[in-house]
């Protein structure tokens, strides 16, 4: 993979693979194959319920199920057990090599090899030049406290929860390869509430932002289509881009907060939106912000400023 390119796809590994079925491997590479398929179409305003849509599909299963069905030639079988074994291989090198990093890189399907250190210099060089960071130093993990609250607020669905992370993926298209920082917490108390939050405020943004925003690349087209017709393409016009540097971080809280009451009042009716009360909206955004806590290199840190990069209520 590293001397072949981004591109280079091992072959046949699912074949190689002896822990599921040939059946349950066709299955598995129709569903993510569809689906990605089902949401590109979707996203450009197509039918995938109508009549050619469904024979495609079938056909495509049929093809997948086909091509597992079919046996594998000696050259091509000798080739994907090769490669099989130089990526165990590295697996295992990488394993007993701490001090390298292997990591995806931002805004890119590519990958990020280098020294480790480094990369963990970067990530403490972020967060004491945002200041956006207090590290907990009582030793005790905020896991705890923040799961008591959760467990105040939702039914039990699974036993499963986890402190959030912070870690870094390097944005190797600019100077320097600064860090992208990311809070991975899937499992934190806090990260229901903050995709519940996003259900009743995202169509209020949407609403407010939708003549300056775009959706995807076919919108840019169409609205700017729109902007010719009606004669507002010159020659003097320009298109201009611009990088907010630590976009989540830089935003105030106090100012934030005082536009979400602002936005909630305006489109609220009898300071409901739908059948929540905006101060309950309101304490739970509080809830959010003041539980972004995560561990690190054996640390606990709280966000202290803006919203944690990778929560959907930021």
């Amino acid at each position: 993979m590293l001397m072949k390119g981004l591109r280079y796809i091992i072959p046949c590994q699912n074949r190689i693979n002896q822990r599921r079925s040939k059946t349950k491997s066709a299955k598995m590479q129709y569903d993510i194959i569809s689906n990605s398929i089902k949401k590109c179409v979707g996203d450009n305003q197509t039918s995938i319920t109508d009549q050619r849509a469904t024979q495609a599909f079938t056909e495509l299963e049929h093809l997948i199920y086909q091509l597992y069905k079919k046996a594998l030639s000696n050259k091509l079988y000798r080739r994907a057990r090769r490669e099989y074994k130089q990526v165990k291989k590295l697996q295992k090198f990488l394993h007993s090599r701490p001090d390298i990093i292997l990591c995806q890189i931002d805004k890119s399907s590519g990958f990020y090899i280098g020294d480790a250190q480094t990369i963990e210099l970067k990530a403490y060089e972020y967060m004491t030049t945002t200041n956006a960071y207090k590290e907990i130093t009582n030793g005790h993990c905020p896991l705890a406290e923040n799961s008591q609250l959760y467990d105040k607020l939702y039914p039990k669905t699974t036993n499963k929860s986890e402190l959030a992370h912070f870690h870094g993926l390097p944005k190797v298209h600019k100077v320097g390869i600064p860090l992208r920082p990311i809070i991975a917490g899937i499992y934190a108390p806090a990260t229901a509430m903050s995709k519940f939050l996003n259900s009743p405020l995202a169509p209020i943004y949407l609403k407010v932002a939708r003549k300056t925003t775009f959706i995807h690349s076919i919108d840019v087209v169409r609205q700017l289509e729109i902007y010719i017709t009606n004669g507002h393409f010159k020659p003097t016009t320009k298109f201009i881009t611009g990088d907010v540097k630590n976009l989540y971080i830089m935003i105030p809280r106090k100012g934030a907060l005082e536009a979400l009451i602002r936005r909630l009042e305006k489109h609220s009716k009898a300071r409901h939106i739908r059948t929540l009360h905006i101060d309950t909206i309101f304490r739970m955004t509080l809830t959010v912000l003041d539980t972004n806590c995560f561990a690190y290199k054996d640390k606990y840190y709280k966000q202290i400023h803006g919203g944690a990069v990778g929560s959907a209520f930021s």
